[in-house]
């Protein structure tokens, strides 16, 4: 399932990446639905096919050992590299468009200054939020009264003299200095 709606929101033009189970390679599940013929028998065999492997594998949302020891996650799916688990590149954008879009909100409720900002001033935020969560940005106390206020020199220096720059130079360099110019950096 979550192959076929990520094949709707990535189409790409070449066969998608098979994801595997186990060191065999199986194909993906849209590949699957590829070679059954359009049919509601085959639409409805996938709906109750995943219906009963969702009740027997039950939902994780973070990574755990299987009944095998093998790292999981999900409805079961196989992440242990040393059993060939993994998530393709086209998974990982789709998380990460979930991921990004979540910080997005938490920024907007939680930060009143935030709509008042130009594009790469808020994705400054929206990246150190991104990393170390809305609640380890909302730490940076003096860095976000400044911005509120429109300092953005003294917020980009406040930012360069954190436990984050330390951890992170280069990164915080860049976001440092977006923050000061309010032109893109990179992307």
């Amino acid at each position: 399932m979550l192959s076929q709606l990520l094949s709707k929101l990535f189409p790409t033009p070449s066969r998608p990446k098979s994801v595997t189970k186990s060191s065999e390679s199986l194909p993906s599940s849209a590949s699957v639905q590829a070679q059954l013929p359009e049919s509601s028998n085959s639409q409805n065999l996938l709906t109750k096919a995943t219906k009963q492997i969702k009740r027997h594998e039950g939902f994780v949302s973070h990574g755990y050992k299987d009944s095998l020891g093998f790292l999981t996650v999900g409805y079961g799916r196989l992440i242990d590299k040393s059993k060939g688990g993994g998530i393709s590149e086209v998974e990982a954008e789709y998380l990460l468009a979930n991921d990004v879009n979540h910080v997005y909100d938490s920024l907007m409720h939680n930060l009143s200054c935030f709509t008042t900002l130009d594009a790469p001033r808020q994705a400054v935020l929206l990246n150190m939020a991104f990393q170390m969560g809305i609640h380890g940005l909302l730490q940076f106390k003096n860095t976000l009264r400044l911005i509120e206020v429109g300092n953005y020199d003294g917020a980009a220096d406040n930012m360069l003299q954190s436990l984050w720059a330390e951890q992170t130079p280069n990164r915080a360099q860049e976001m440092a200095t977006q923050m000061r110019t309010g032109v893109w950096q990179s992307g």
